[in-house]
């Protein structure tokens, strides 16, 4: 039996969430969505957890969709609409946002589109200096999704998000840091150690007042990533139609430049 596509375990109070599919870059395959579900709801259901760790096995934090897969396999829940399906394709990812503790993305590899996304959702982030980072939607001819549109302004300011929402470039861990789209960027074997130490100087504070603290920031913000990413499934879902996403997926698959005709 081969092992679970997501890891979880718990050490004084710390919490430690590990995508387990480095063989499949830790797309969003079925399994690695069911699995990280499940550990979200561990984790919320542990009230001594002070802190939550979420990172990777292999050279990719998390690579996003798998477009090797048919799309229809994603994610069960065949009777919905377009729009709604792609919205419970991040679902998974999004649950991380209903974690009271604070949590820390150790970013050890690649974290692309959908990958990104379920970086930005978590509290903390801890890149690897040269691994790349970046929403590349337009690239795949498709309407970002996963409150990207919403939460990269929010995080890095406009003109930094505009330029990488746009673009669809990516960026190495290094520039992340500089553009405020991580907390910090190491070398890639300091990477796990800096979060566990970001998550036990956390661990380390008033249990109750770090949980109230985080819910406050976040009131005070109106912050709400859910109903931004329902919203961009309408348009993701559409992109899907379109002749440009067939290419963009595949100009990907054949690791060639897209040529995208605007229909």
């Amino acid at each position: 039996m081969s092992e679970p596509a997501v890891l979880y375990e718990v050490a004084g109070g710390i919490g430690e969430l590990t995508l387990n599919r480095p063989e499949n870059r830790n797309a969003m395959t079925p399994d690695v969505l069911a699995g990280l579900a499940e550990a979200v709801e561990r984790a919320k259901a542990d009230a001594s957890l002070r802190a939550l760790i979420v990172t990777g096995r292999g050279k990719s934090f998390c690579a996003g969709a798998d477009f090797k897969a048919r799309r229809e396999e994603a994610v069960e829940g065949a009777g919905w609409a377009p729009h709604e399906r792609a919205y419970q394709t991040y679902a998974p990812f999004l649950s991380l946002l209903d974690v009271e503790v604070p949590t820390v993305a150790a970013m050890q590899g690649h974290a692309i589109g959908g990958g990104l996304g379920l970086a930005i959702v978590c509290d903390l982030r801890v890149a690897n200096e040269s691994a790349r980072y970046g929403a590349n939607f337009v690239r795949l001819g498709l309407h970002p999704g996963m409150a990207n549109t919403w939460l990269l302004p929010r995080l890095m300011g406009v003109p930094n998000a505009v330029e990488l929402l746009l673009t669809g470039r990516l960026v190495d861990g290094a520039e992340a840091e500089r553009r405020g789209l991580v907390h910090y960027a190491v070398p890639e074997a300091d990477v796990l150690v800096r979060a566990r130490a970001l998550a036990a100087e956390i661990a380390s504070a008033a249990p109750l007042a770090v949980r109230w603290t985080k819910r406050s920031l976040y009131e005070g913000l109106a912050w709400d990533p859910k109903t931004a990413a329902r919203r961009e499934a309408l348009l993701q879902s559409r992109s899907f139609e379109t002749a440009d996403f067939r290419e963009g997926v595949a100009a990907l698959l054949g690791k060639r430049e897209p040529r995208f005709e605007g229909r």
